[in-house]
């Protein structure tokens, strides 16, 4: 067997189904749609959340809250996760990203305390808790807050 003569099994594949193509194809005329009304029209339909003219489920329930649209988003980063990097190297959302510790797109990147750090880096992000401030300089190394 060769990729030239690769075939699906018998009967794997049918051919799609012509409508509107007369009327011994069994699907002629009204091509299986019935006569007149809404879903016999082209375009026609109703969407799956439609009630039948009751008030939809989304406008009987009650609204609660805002969406503040000005909120940050930090990608949040462990200390630990910072342990696998060579001593000494520097560390921006840039090396974070190729690393696969920052994914989407977000305002910033925070680094938060859980894990131990053992080795000495300089670390610059937006924002620092308290424990990954004093777990990066105890180990050695530096923060710098960017975009102050």
């Amino acid at each position: 067997m060769s990729l030239d003569n690769l075939r699906p099994p018998k009967g794997a594949k049918r051919k799609t189904l012509r409508v509107g193509r007369g009327p011994g194809s069994g699907r002629g005329k009204t091509s299986g749609r019935g006569h007149k009304g809404q879903k016999s029209r082209s375009g026609g339909g109703i969407h799956p959340w439609f009630e039948g003219g009751q008030m939809p489920l989304q406008r009987r329930l009650p609204k609660r809250g805002f969406t503040n649209i000005f909120k940050k988003r930090y990608a949040l980063v462990n200390v630990g996760d910072l342990a696998q990097l060579p001593a000494q190297s520097r560390v921006d959302e840039k090396l974070l990203r190729g690393l696969g510790l920052v994914k989407r797109q977000v305002d910033g990147v925070k680094i938060l305390g859980r894990g131990d750090l053992g080795i000495a880096l300089t670390v610059e992000a937006d924002k620092f808790s308290e424990t990954a401030r004093s777990k990066i300089e105890s180990a050695g190394g530096q923060v710098r807050v960017i975009g102050e």
